[in-house]
C-alpha cells in the first residue's frame, strides 16, 4: 500500500514527483529550500506529447499553454533564410509550467523554506534531514533538488557534474520592443543560427501571466558559446570579488561580463538576433554541465530530475525527462512490490532513459563545433549537418549517432 512519501526540491521535477505520487495515492510533503515560491524569470520550454500526457496524468491543465509554432528556420549571417522544415509545436515557458502543477499541488503539501542537507535511514524507512537539525520521516524520500543535489551528493558523491566547456546565454524581449523588421524575420518560427562554434535557437514564448494576445508576447533567445574555463572562473566572479561555484546568480553578472558578450555578439551573430538582444531584459548565462547517475536509488530513497541525470539543452528534455521520471516512479512504487525491488526497477528503467538523452544532448552539442573545416561556415550556410541539427533539436528521439557512443 502508498505511504508517505517526502519530495527534497520544489522546482519541475520535485512538483512532478509529487503530483505524481499523490495521484497514484501517497501521503506526500514536498520541501524547498527558497522561501518563496519559484519563478523560471520566463524561461522558455519546448513542449512535447510525453510532456503534456504528463500534466494530464498528474492532474496539471494543459489548457493555454504557450504559442504555437509551424516551422524551423535556419538563417544566415545576414539574416537571411539557410532551410524551412514544417515541424508543428507549442513552445511555454518555465514559469507557465510552474504554476499549472504548483495549481495541482494543495497547499498544505507544498513547504518553503526549508533547506534540506541530507538524509539518514532508519528502522522504519528513512528521514530528511534540514539544515537547521530538524528532519522528517517517511517511507520514500525522492530527491528532486537539482543538479547541485545534496540527497545524490551523500547517495553518489563521486557523480559531480563536469563542464563541457561551453555556456548558454539567455534573454527575453517582449514582442512590441522588437522593431518591425526583426519581428517579420524571426517571431514567428523556431529560428537557429548554425555557424561552426557557437549557435542559436530562439522563439516565441508567451508574454507575464502567460498573456498569449500579439503584441504582447516575448521572444526567447537561446546563445550556446565556447568558454574556456580560465574565463568562466572571471565570469562566475561578481562585483565583490566572490567567486560562485558551478554558477552565479543572474542580478550578479558584472557589467563589464555583460558588456563582453554583447560586443562578441555583434561580430559574429545575425543582425536580427543582435537586435533582438539590444531590446531584452537583461540577459544571464549558465555553464552547461554533464552528469548521469548510473544508480537512481538506494535504500528508501530515489533520485528523480537533474539530481539523477542533466542533459546538455539542446534535447530540450529536461523538464520532459523528469515528468517521465515522476510518472515512472509513481508506477513503480505503487505496484505492489516491495519498495527495494519496486525502486530498483524505477532506477534500471530511468537510467537507460537518461542516458539516451544524455549521449544524444552530447552529440548535439558536439555538432556547434564540428561544423565544417576550421574557419568554413562562420556564416551559418553550410552546416555539414544542418537537417539532423534541424530536427533533433529540442525533440524526442531515440536517435543516437554511431560517433556519441564511440
Amino acid at each position: 500500500m502508498p505511504g508517505k512519501a517526502v519530495v527534497c526540491g520544489g522546482s519541475l521535477g520535485g512538483l512532478f514527483a509529487a503530483t505524481a505520487l499523490r495521484a497514484a495515492g501517497w501521503d506526500v510533503a514536498l520541501y524547498e529550500r527558497s522561501p518563496v515560491e519559484l519563478s523560471g524569470r520566463g524561461a522558455g520550454i519546448v513542449t512535447h506529447r510525453e510532456l503534456l500526457d504528463a500534466l494530464t496524468a498528474v492532474g496539471a491543465s494543459t489548457g493555454d499553454l504557450g504559442v504555437a509554432v509551424d516551422e524551423r528556420v535556419a538563417f544566415d549571417i545576414d539574416g537571411g533564410v539557410v532551410r524551412r522544415m514544417d515541424y508543428p509545436q507549442v513552445v511555454t515557458s518555465w514559469d507557465r509550467v510552474y504554476r499549472v502543477l504548483r495549481e495541482a499541488l494543495p497547499d498544505g503539501c507544498h513547504h518553503l523554506g526549508r533547506a534540506a542537507s541530507g538524509y539518514r535511514e532508519t528502522a522504519d524507512g528513512v528521514e530528511l534531514v534540514f539544515e537547521d537539525g530538524r528532519a522528517e520521516p517517511a517511507d520514500l524520500l525522492v530527491g528532486a533538488d537539482g543538479f547541485r543535489s545534496a540527497i545524490r551528493g551523500q547517495m553518489a558523491p563521486d557523480i559531480q557534474p563536469a563542464y563541457s566547456g561551453y555556456v548558454v546565454w539567455r534573454a527575453l524581449a517582449s514582442e512590441a520592443d522588437l522593431p518591425d523588421a526583426v519581428h517579420d524575420a524571426v517571431f514567428g518560427a523556431f529560428g537557429l543560427f548554425l555557424p561552426r562554434g557557437t549557435q542559436i535557437v530562439g522563439y516565441p514564448i508567451a508574454g507575464p501571466e502567460n498573456d498569449l494576445r500579439p503584441g504582447h508576447r516575448r521572444y526567447n533567445f537561446v546563445w550556446y558559446d565556447k568558454v574556456a574555463e580560465a574565463d568562466l572562473t572571471d565570469m562566475l566572479t561578481d562585483e565583490t570579488g566572490r567567486h560562485h561555484p558551478v554558477s552565479i546568480p543572474p542580478p550578479l553578472v558584472r557589467q563589464e561580463v555583460l558588456d563582453r558578450m554583447m560586443a562578441h555578439a555583434a561580430d559574429i551573430l545575425p543582425r536580427p538576433f543582435v537586435e533582438v538582444l539590444k531590446v531584452s531584459e537583461r540577459p544571464f548565462f549558465t555553464p552547461i554541465y554533464d552528469h548521469l547517475s548510473p544508480n537512481m536509488c538506494q535504500g528508501s530513497v530515489a533520485l528523480s530530475g537533474d539530481a539523477a541525470c542533466v542533459a546538455r539543452p539542446h534535447v530540450g528534455m529536461g523538464v520532459t525527462k523528469a515528468a517521465e521520471d515522476a510518472l515512472a516512479l509513481a508506477r513503480h512504487v505503487s505496484s505492489g512490490t516491495a519498495l527495494p525491488e519496486s525502486l530498483s526497477a524505477y532506477s534500471a528503467e530511468r537510467v537507460a532513459a537518461a542516458r539516451t538523452a544524455y549521449l544524444r544532448s552530447q552529440y548535439l552539442g558536439s555538432l556547434i563545433f564540428d561544423a565544417g573545416p576550421q574557419g568554413s561556415n562562420a556564416d551559418g550556410r553550410s552546416h555539414p549537418s544542418v537537417e539532423f541539427v534541424m530536427r533533433q533539436t529540442a525533440a524526442v528521439s531515440d536517435v543516437i549517432d554511431e560517433r556519441s557512443v564511440a
